[in-house]
């Protein structure tokens, strides 16, 4: 079973899940190692070959990863955008992706690159962070309302009001432990 989160609705809303529990000291880490990292992109849906990743990889993951968590925090409100922040995701979204093709999948058709490359993967989720957080669509980015979770999503719903990355997760322990507080108080 995969440890990693799949409830942002965008691929680099996504990413940002690779750290969990960000309130805590120190959060979950699932990229820890770079076999994870190959392993979060045939997960994520990007590419179906798992390839060899290394160090510097990682570590370049890790650093787009929190620069793009702390941009979409800043259209939560949360601040003001970093310059480095800024350079950094728009440095990987300006770098080229391999290919791009449409291939047949079981459910109908899905785009894969042709030459996938953790550094072409991670151009991706840039250029992903870019379209998110400088389009009208960023402002149904939210976090979840839930006190143990950080997760960010993009809101869905027709009235525009979730509360929780997962109403089978975080929404139901809440309604739990409201309805036990009324049951026992």
């Amino acid at each position: 079973m995969s440890d990693f989160r799949f409830l942002g609705g965008r691929l680099s809303v996504n990413f940002t899940a690779t750290l969990g529990l960000r309130w805590r000291e120190p959060g979950v880490e699932r990229l820890a190692t770079p076999a994870d990292l190959a392993r979060w992109f045939v997960e994520a849906g990007v590419t179906d070959q798992h390839m060899a990743t290394g160090p510097e990889d990682l570590s370049d993951a890790h650093h787009l990863r929190e620069a793009i968590y702390r941009l979409a925090r800043t259209r939560l409100g949360h601040g003001h955008p970093d310059d480095a922040d800024l350079a950094l995701v728009n440095l990987w979204a300006a770098r080229r992706p391999a290919p791009i093709s449409l291939r047949p999948t079981p459910d109908g058709l899905s785009a894969r690159l042709d030459e996938p490359t953790p550094p072409g993967l991670l151009a991706l989720i840039g250029r992903d962070a870019v379209d998110l957080l400088g389009d009208p669509e960023a402002a149904r980015l939210r976090e979840c309302a839930g006190p143990e979770c950080s997760l960010l999503y993009i809101d869905t719903s027709r009235a525009g009001n979730r509360r929780w990355c997962s109403m089978d997760s975080c929404g139901s322990r809440d309604k739990m432990s409201r309805y036990r507080r009324r049951t026992t108080g």
